[in-house]
């Protein structure tokens, strides 16, 4: 009795001791939820007003201030979340006390949704884009955060802008915290994921090499779009778009049940694109796209969350096109279709289809730890038709030797190859009247015509299989195959109220196929898989050129059918292994942070066919393995100078693996690295970048002023022609590697919004860029076949001149203005002028090494005038522009349904621009490039890309 009377007072004493304690405490809590499903919000922010003191909600949408100091008497509670209306609760705070806001509503920001899926939309060509052409940076769907992203998102991007001049192999694009850049080339693959805009809303996004939670991050950026069925918000949405950009009609569906009482929570969507073509001609469009998603909450401290999206998507392709064809055709003009059996058919079909599938654990340590892990597998097959016109028939003569007969005509497959343009029959110096009417005639013929003929192909075909022979067209698909494993590990931890910590480690290999794969025999009955055109008639060695032009010598003279592998055949492995550090300290009014990565990559082929040009080990089994190991640092500091003004300054220094398209010369015939062409250790690349940004935040005043310089070294970059002008030896196709290549690039950022009444905005932004080569790199050429009597057919061309030349990276100086009403009846419109300039066509760089003043005996030309010379080589500037666009829309609530729709349209004056364009390097030679400039129209002169006609985008939703 004793002591069950000891243990009772003891629990008082404790009950008591525990009772004064949090009397002591002085704390705010309480619930936030959904105003219209009363589902719980997560990742709220929730914080006091003019202070740097914050927590956010957990699972079950509620939050408390447990370890910070709070400020006593009155104060605004900011409740915000990204969808939201952000919401401010007067409060007072007493000292020991503890205040509960039971619950606490947020009503969604329909607007904002409005405003987000015009930007996603509008953009979905730059998106898709598998070319360095276009703006993909992947701060897309947050950029309307930013003053500039938003101009740069939406207005500029129809320019091919890019910001800061940076291509976007350097930035990162994370799903669920996993990388999902292409080892092969770097470059987020937008098609993976395309069509699934309703499940991308939710991102977290780092500028540049700013404080990141998830890697160490890149120039452009760092994106990771959160795909976890918990975070999506409850309901469903169906919506219709019709466009005339890329595709013509576009529905899609989604629905997201929220967490339910047991803890699982589901998402679902999909979506089809589809038109026979949009702006530019010819360029069908059909593409189909499914996600979902499921996760468990196990308990308050483990959830695990499975996601798999499929988007298998095809797409007609245009080219760039010279200036005389533009005049002939129109900007809209595409060379690569033409009418098959009535129908329309592209030559050059771009097919992505390559599942992903991700499972994601998330443990809560503790309050302040989270550790996620997370695993990924992609597999499927990219591919890229083309038509093949090398087709023909081996025969043996009564002699033994081994002649061919067939190869088809270019001019059937390219309506704009230069014999059937009417600058070819003008070129020289007193055209006669023959002259001139061929010229005309090949010009009516473009007009009326000036597409790919397909039922003549298929009929040359159909002869040929009556005689016995082969096909002499085909269409072919470049196959890639790839297989890829994703792994890593990300901790993220609170240490104390002034320090945090962050750290990953991840581990990605690939197994990528590439292949050349017949498509179509168009109506023929096999193909020969030799290079014919390497053959030559007047030549006694017809055994030593046919062994040369087979593809694969283990199986020699292959006819091969539709399905089969032919061409080039082998496999790309790679592997990389990435650890990251970060730790972060918040003072006030100063916050810090410094930041580390390390990392190891390999990349090795290994050759399925033995290349008749490279036979043995050169060609076939595996290469010498290439190792790339690299590093690197970063720090940055934000100083809050009052409750308006901010400043920040990021500095980083770090290498990067070349990417693994420019680790091998020539992978579709041999092993050769850039290593062993150059015979040092091929280097990493290394970046210096530093940035500083000064942010201006009032009730009326949003502002943003940025300055960068980066600086980026020992790049390297192969690249693949035709050309007539090598000094010394036959025309033929060669690759470029240009090697040690530095870039500079400096210039400055504004974004300002000035909000005039609660309804009108004005807004503009402005961005000034200088972006140039900084140094003349080593640049050799490798030979396709017997181009060059050097050994494996490599012939180095020592420096090639072009530093101080400009960066083909689009507009470097754009500017806009404009302005946004918005109604508190849910209505909106907006519209912008925006201005481009210095913008630069890209240079050959084997013009401007010392072969250009050679001839085609390899010796000097004597006739070089200097001054005319630096004029053929000097870079051509694009023409300055104006767009206007406009956007808008309206929703409407109608008891638990929300109807709403929106409209933009794009470059409303119907404006004719250029976005870019190359210089062709066919006559890289100073005689052949100053009798090219002597034409009134060049036949070989720069290719140029178009920017879009008026367009326009209309979409209608229903959301519930």
């Amino acid at each position: 009795m004793i002591n069950r009377i000891s243990t009772l007072k003891l629990a008082l004493v404790f009950e008591f001791c525990v009772s004064i304690l949090n009397a002591q405490e002085t704390n705010i809590k309480g619930r936030v939820i959904d105003t219209f499903s009363n589902e719980n919000i997560v990742d709220a922010l929730v914080s006091i007003e003019k202070t740097d003191i914050s927590c956010r909600t957990n699972t079950f949408g509620v939050f408390s201030f447990n370890d910070e100091q709070l400020p006593l008497g009155e104060q605004i509670l900011v409740i915000s979340k990204r969808g939201y209306l952000s919401k401010r609760f007067p409060v007072v705070i007493n000292e020991a006390q503890i205040l509960d806001l039971k619950i606490l509503r947020l009503d969604y920001d329909f607007s904002e949704e409005d405003q987000q899926i015009a930007t996603i939309e509008i953009s979905d060509l730059e998106l898709e884009e598998e070319n360095d052409v276009s703006f993909n940076i992947p701060a897309l769907l947050q950029a309307r955060k930013d003053i500039f992203l938003n101009a740069a998102a939406y207005d500029f991007s129809a320019a091919f802008f890019r910001p800061r001049g940076i291509n976007n192999e350097n930035s990162q694009l994370l799903i669920n915290g996993i990388a999902f850049n292409k080892i092969y080339n770097g470059r987020p693959q937008w098609s993976n994921w395309g069509g699934l805009n309703d499940v991308q809303r939710n991102q977290e996004f780092s500028m540049g090499i700013s404080e990141n939670s998830y890697s160490f991050g890149d120039l452009l950026g760092t994106s990771n779009i959160i795909m976890r069925a918990s975070q999506y918000r409850k309901g469903g949405r169906v919506s219709y778009a019709a466009s005339n950009r890329t595709y013509q009609g576009r529905v899609m569906a989604t629905y997201n049940s929220g967490v339910s009482q047991s803890g699982w929570a589901y998402s679902l969507s999909f979506s089809k694109r589809f038109g026979e073509e949009g702006i530019f001609e010819g360029t069908g469009y059909n593409a189909h796209s499914f996600f979902a998603s499921v996760e468990k909450k196990i308990n308050e401290k483990h959830s695990l969350n499975f996601t798999g999206f499929y988007t298998p998507n095809q797409r007609g392709r245009s080219t760039a096109i010279t200036e005389e064809v533009a005049r002939i055709k129109g900007p809209n003009y595409n060379p690569n279709w033409g009418y098959h059996n009535g129908k329309i058919r592209n030559a050059r079909q771009r097919r992505i289809e390559e599942p992903i599938f991700m499972l994601n654990h998330y443990w809560q340590l503790s309050e302040n730890t989270l550790i996620n892990t997370n695993l990924a597998y992609q597999t499927g097959e990219v591919g890229n038709s083309r038509i093949d016109n090398t087709g023909g028939d081996l025969f043996i003569t009564s002699s033994g030797q081994q002649l061919f007969a067939g190869g088809g005509r270019s001019t059937q497959t390219n309506p704009v190859h230069q014999s059937n343009l009417p600058s070819f029959f003008l070129g020289n110096p007193n055209p006669t009247h023959l002259d001139f009417q061929n010229a005309f005639l090949a010009r009516e013929n473009l007009i009326n015509n000036g597409q790919i003929d397909w039922d003549s192909l298929v009929a040359t075909n159909l002869n040929n299989a009556a005689l016995g022979n082969n096909s002499t067209y085909i269409v072919y698909e470049d196959r890639t195959d790839d297989t890829q494993l994703v792994g890593n590990v990300i901790v993220s931890s609170k240490i104390s109220k002034h320090i945090n910590f962050n750290a990953s480690m991840s581990y990605r290999s690939l197994s990528s196929e590439n292949f050349a794969e017949v498509s179509d025999l168009l109506g023929g009955n096999g193909f020969l898989d030799v290079d014919l055109f390497a053959i030559s008639f007047s030549s006694l060695d017809h055994d030593i050129q046919l062994n040369q032009a087979q593809s694969d010598l283990r199986n020699p003279n292959r006819i091969v059918s539709e399905g089969d592998r032919y061409d080039y055949n082998y496999i790309l492995e790679a592997a990389t292994m990435n650890g990251f550090l970060q730790t972060s300290f918040r003072f006030n009014p100063v916050d810090f942070f410094i930041g580390g990565k390390i990392s190891q990559s390999s990349f090795q082929r290994d050759g399925l066919y033995e290349n008749g040009y490279f036979p043995g080990n050169q060609s076939f089994g595996k290469s010498t393995a290439q190792q790339f190991l690299n590093y690197g640092i970063k720090t940055g500091s934000t100083i809050r100078i009052d409750g308006l003004q901010t400043f920040q300054v990021n500095a980083g220094y770090f290498s990067k693996a070349p990417t693994l398209q420019n680790v091998f010369v020539n992978p579709r015939q041999n092993n050769m690295t850039v290593s062993e062409l150059t015979g040092t250790e091929q280097p990493n690349e290394i970046i210096q970048t530093v940035d500083a940004n000064y942010l201006f935040r009032s009730k009326r005043i949003k502002a943003r002023l940025s300055g960068y310089y980066t600086k980026i070294e020992d790049a390297t970059d192969i690249s693949f022609f035709y050309t007539q002008a090598i000094s010394g030896s036959e025309a033929g196709f060669v690759q470029e590697i240009v090697t040690d290549i530095d870039k500079l690039y400096y210039g400055g950022e504004l974004g300002i919004e000035f909000q005039i009444t609660p309804t009108l905005k004005l807004k503009s932004a402005a961005a000034i860029g200088e972006f140039r080569y900084n140094n003349n790199p080593e640049l050799a050429l490798a030979s396709t076949s017997d181009v060059f009597a050097e050994v494996q057919g490599v012939r180095s061309f020592g420096k090639s001149y072009i530093k101080g030349y400009y960066l083909p990276v689009g507009p470097q100086n754009v500017a806009q203005l404009g302005f946004e009403y918005r109604d508190p009846d849910f209505w909106w419109f907006g519209t912008t002028v925006n201005y481009f300039s210095n913008a630069f066509i890209n240079v050959s760089p084997f013009a401007r090494t010392s072969n250009f003043y050679q001839d085609r005996d390899g010796l000097p030309f004597n006739d070089i005038d200097e001054t005319v010379a630096q004029s053929l080589l000097q870079q051509e500037q694009l023409e300055d522009y104006f767009l206007v666009n406009a956007i808008g829309g309206k929703s409407w609530r109608i008891n638990n349904y929300t109807l709403g729709f929106f409209a933009s349209i794009t470059n409303i004056l119907d404006q004719k621009y250029r976005t870019g364009g190359f210089e062709q390097t066919r006559n890289a030679n100073y005689r052949l490039a100053l009798e090219e400039s002597r034409r009134d129209t060049p036949i070989f002169g720069p290719k140029y890309f178009y920017g879009f006609s008026t367009s326009y985008y209309l979409n209608f939703y229903v959301r519930f």
